[in-house]
């Protein structure tokens, strides 16, 4: 069985949906915790998949979270190696970041659901399971393209919402594993950030119980697609 270790930042933003869909084509998960667990363990660096989740803090946040240089050094490598990973929320920023792009505060907070706009490129790419509906996005920052990347999605708010490098590299802005059954310890563990853009963590409740269904399975499908065009069986 194939290995993906999965990278994530704060328990309650785990691989949702996309867990089931790993296990289906393969491959055993196994959670690393930044900042606790050694990201560069042979077991981690030997991996057929890298999943790098989001979290509440920013990719050039260093001077106050110093585990994030080892970690962005260590997604140089593999991005550089051409090995397969793929990059949520944060995890996408911090992909941009290792491939030399700059991180930094959007123009407003992108949090609940709404529709992306496929790119031509994301048309034909896998991510084109996620136009018909809405997305999950929770986010205050951007990133700018980075070199040798193809832009797949985009909002009205960030242009730069999805992008690949190659067949091997996926990285997502938004959360299109996000699931409803998990979703109250988002709600929880988000509601500082929730009170402060002034959202209404019911509305935030009844969106995700009316459209998570329907949207992880498009994200479902389109991790499959992805995972089933991966060039490099391992690291």
């Amino acid at each position: 069985m194939k290995l993906a270790a999965v990278v994530r930042h704060v328990h309650f933003e785990d691989l949702g949906a996309f867990e089931q869909t790993l296990n289906q084509h393969g491959y055993q998960t196994r959670y690393f915790e930044a900042g606790v667990s050694d990201l560069g363990s042979q077991e981690l660096r030997s991996c057929d998949l890298w999943v790098v989740l989001g979290a509440p803090i920013g990719a050039y946040e260093e001077d106050k979270y110093p585990f994030l240089s080892k970690e962005i050094a260590l997604i140089e490598k593999r991005l550089s190696a051409g090995l397969p990973a793929l990059g949520i929320c944060l995890g996408a920023q911090l992909f941009a970041r290792a491939l030399g792009s700059r991180v930094y505060p959007g123009p407003a907070k992108e949090i609940g659901w709404a529709p992306i706009t496929l790119t031509e490129e994301g048309k034909r790419a896998a991510t084109r399971h996620l136009e018909s509906g809405p997305v999950l996005h929770w986010h205050g920052d951007t990133f700018d393209l980075p070199r040798g990347t193809e832009l797949l999605a985009s909002t009205p708010v960030c242009r730069n919402q999805a992008y690949a490098m190659g067949k091997n590299v996926l990285a997502f802005q938004f959360h299109p594993e996000a699931i409803a059954a998990t979703f109250e310890f988002w709600l929880i563990g988000h509601a500082v950030e929730i009170a402060g853009a002034g959202l209404s963590p019911v509305q935030l409740r009844a969106d995700t119980q009316r459209l998570a269904g329907a949207a992880s399975q498009r994200g479902q499908k389109c991790l499959a697609e992805w995972l089933s065009q991966l060039e490099s069986p391992a690291c």
